[in-house]
């Protein structure tokens, strides 16, 4: 996890000190009712789910390469575009 990262989250009260990514491998044989990709990366390389399964995407910039301050404007732009989808 990017030190960045954990900064702009633990800034909203959020630790990622102990999280970690998980390939989707882990999920195998698991059913969603929702899947969210939220880079173009991922949406391409996302596996193919059952029809029952809802897929969102909302592709954002990859801070990686960034500040921490870009973490942080990507972190809000997805709350902000959550809040949307939750409003439905």
């Amino acid at each position: 996890m990017r030190p960045e990262a954990i900064e702009a989250m633990n800034e909203l009260g959020i630790d990622l000190r102990r999280p970690r990514s998980k390939h989707v491998d882990e999920f195998a044989g698991q059913h969603f009712d929702l899947v969210i990709t939220v880079c173009d990366h991922a949406k391409d390389l996302c596996p193919v789910f059952p029809e029952s399964t809802e897929m969102l995407h909302s592709g954002f910039e990859d801070p990686v390469v960034g500040d921490v301050e870009s973490f942080k404007r990507i972190r809000d732009q997805i709350a902000a575009r959550f809040d949307v989808w939750l409003k439905g």
